[in-house]
């Protein structure tokens, strides 16, 4: 892209907006894209992946087998970036790396959802842990084998600290430059920030439709909760002859809007008061500068309360949990104790990664294996590894 249009481009962004220009760049350096912006490459390399597309059979809350119309990481992490890209251009924000965060923050979710996550951390946490975002920088950072010169997608420094959305101190002092910001209490961009926040709209609104089409959760019951029920009241009243289904459709549309422009509207008025120079300011500013009002804070805790503990903790969706993790432990541990049952490229890369940091090195390579599966593959691969009669 060359610097008249990258120039032009620039001018209609906030000035504390992330651009090209105040962009730290990537870890291997390589030739300016010639026909779109930085981000638009990182936002194109994270759609080609492969741990992009294996989001479309990991489980949100409902196994992906279990029907076709419930959300899967995929399509949620569509929704997110759909949500922040609106938000992102109502307050003149970089949208294209908006968009970037949004579509790679749920690559290194395991299969099964938090269940899976929960059990894999579990099983190392004698070898360092393990935690989906830390594992959704190492898939765009080392696990992509796609170029030929160089591991990863070669992100920007700007998408992957988006990525990272929080972080231990003693995981940020091994992580370099990216970790700095957790050691030093610096904010990340507004874009990082936007991105944060449309993921909760998303999950929330979209897991409301979903457990209602379960039938795990009723209206009945989401009429308690504030959000949804001024919502559900107002839809009712102007469309009383609406279908159920289509009722409830109108309900989530509404709720995600509400939320959607509170944030903006309660973010510019912070950003007015702050008045931030430009991204260094939003840095090094004493808190977030992208948030709820104070009402919709409280609305929002509400709502993810309920759907805690009368959804995530339904006790059909615990079973499917438990199930979730007895397969992701019994083949860490099986894995892990024999290496021989893993395809070649699995055991060549936990045999690179032992040799490199002994049994700390082999727990992440077969947690690495194990995160990069889909649900269905991981009932296979249990299948395979347990059933005497395959």
């Amino acid at each position: 892209m060359n610097d008249t249009s990258a120039t032009a481009r620039n001018t209609t962004l906030a000035p504390y907006a992330v651009t090209e220009s105040c962009s730290r760049g990537r870890r291997h350096h390589e030739p300016a894209p010639a026909y779109r912006t930085e981000f638009q490459r990182d936002r194109d390399r994270i759609i080609h992946s492969a741990a992009f597309r294996r989001l479309e059979y990991k489980t949100q809350v409902f196994v992906n087998h279990e029907g076709d119309l419930f959300r899967t990481r995929l399509t949620h992490s569509i929704e997110v970036a759909q949500i922040a890209r609106s938000i992102a251009r109502a307050m003149h924000l970089n949208e294209d790396l908006t968009e970037g965060i949004a579509l790679a923050h749920d690559l290194g979710h395991t299969p099964f959802g938090h269940a899976g996550q929960d059990a894999l951390n579990a099983c190392m946490k004698d070898y360092g842990g393990f935690e989906h975002n830390l594992q959704s920088l190492r898939v765009v950072e080392e696990l992509e084998q796609r170029y030929a010169e160089f591991s990863g997608l070669n992100l920007t420094y700007e998408t992957r600290e988006g990525i990272l959305k929080h972080c231990s101190m003693k995981n940020a002092e091994a992580l370099g430059e990216l970790g700095r910001r957790f050691i030093e209490k610096q904010q990340p961009s507004l874009e990082a920030q936007l991105t944060n926040l449309a993921d909760e709209i998303a999950y929330n609104s979209h897991d409301v439709d979903d457990g209602l089409r379960s039938g795990l959760i009723d209206v009945e019951a989401l009429n308690g909760i504030d959000l949804f029920r001024e919502q559900h009241a107002r839809v009712c009243s102007l469309y009383p002859d609406l279908p159920p289904r289509r009722t409830i459709h109108e309900v989530v549309r509404r709720l995600i809007g509400c939320q959607v422009i509170d944030l903006i509207e309660t973010s510019t008025r912070k950003l007015e008061q702050a008045a931030p120079a430009d991204l260094d300011a939003v840095r090094n500013h004493s808190g977030a500068l992208i948030s709820f009002s104070v009402i919709m804070g409280e609305k929002n805790l509400e709502l993810k309360r309920f759907l805690r503990t009368r959804l995530y903790r339904h006790y059909r969706v615990h079973r499917r949990s438990a199930k979730a993790a007895q397969t992701i432990t019994a083949l860490f541990e099986a894995f892990f104790r024999d290496l021989r049952l893993m395809p070649d490229e699995a055991r060549q890369h936990v045999i690179l990664l032992e040799e490199s940091d002994g049994q700390n090195g082999r727990a992440r390579a077969v947690a690495d294996y194990i995160a990069g599966m889909t649900d269905r593959y991981a009932i296979a691969e249990y299948e395979r590894t347990f059933n005497p009669a395959i």
